[in-house]
């Protein structure tokens, strides 16, 4: 569990600094404040910080903290094994799998999921739901809820992909200054909420074309969000 966790703190913070989130020179979250967005332990943080000093991606001063270098040239810089999602082309790129991936796995999870499965789809919606206003919690929250998703369809290739992929799959607009027609204002995250429970209820309805259709909307919609805020 608690390599899961790292994993996926790092690729976070990875993202961040490859995107240009965090500047380079810029000093990243104190160990406290990245064990209460992410509800992880120290030792978690910490691994995730060696992780990341040994791509060259962190530097850490003791007493100062840990600030973000500038990402090398010479290649990609990514976790073994997975791919390196940067760019506005990346992102779009991987929605575009997620829609042909993830539509197919709500039809199968409407059709084949175990009430465990279904609590579990719910469980995650309801963690989502209550994380209005914290980004950490929402996009573990969020990656649980198509994790569950891709674990009721009852394939073990779907869950194995959802979970290659990791958090980082789940795209979340950049920190702004936001009024009501941003695109990571309230309204838009009361939206995502609203979409996610349709997919449930489709599911827990045992319809799988309702299912499929829902998550295809959805992901349609994340794409149309996350490029909206690209251009702002």
């Amino acid at each position: 569990m608690s390599r899961n966790l790292t994993t996926d703190l790092a690729a976070d913070l990875r993202n961040r600094i490859v995107d240009g989130a965090i500047q380079p020179g810029e000093k990243l979250p104190s160990e406290n404040t990245l064990i209460s967005e992410y509800g992880v332990s120290r030792t978690v943080v910490r691994s995730a910080l060696t992780r990341l000093q040994a791509e060259g991606l962190v530097e850490t001063e003791r007493g100062r903290g840990s600030f973000a270098l500038t990402p090398p040239d010479d290649g990609p810089v990514h976790a073994p094994g997975t791919r390196q999602v940067s760019s506005l082309e990346d992102r779009l790129q991987m929605l575009d799998f997620r829609i042909g991936v993830e539509t197919e796995a709500a039809a199968l999870a409407a059709q084949n999921h175990s009430e465990r499965q279904l609590k579990a789809v719910q469980g995650a919606l309801e963690q989502f739901t209550a994380s209005s206003g914290h980004p950490a919690h929402a996009m573990k929250a969020d990656f649980e809820f198509h994790r569950a998703i891709a674990a009721a369809s009852g394939n073990p290739f779907y869950t194995d992909c959802i979970s290659a992929l990791g958090q980082t799959m789940i795209t979340m607009p950049r920190p702004r200054l936001v009024s009501s027609d941003e695109p990571d204002s309230p309204e838009r995250f009361a939206q995502v909420v609203h979409e996610h429970s349709s997919i449930y209820h489709a599911i827990a309805d045992a319809d799988p074309v309702a299912a499929a259709a829902a998550m295809r909307l959805h992901l349609s919609n994340s794409r149309r969000r996350f490029k909206a805020s690209a251009r702002g």
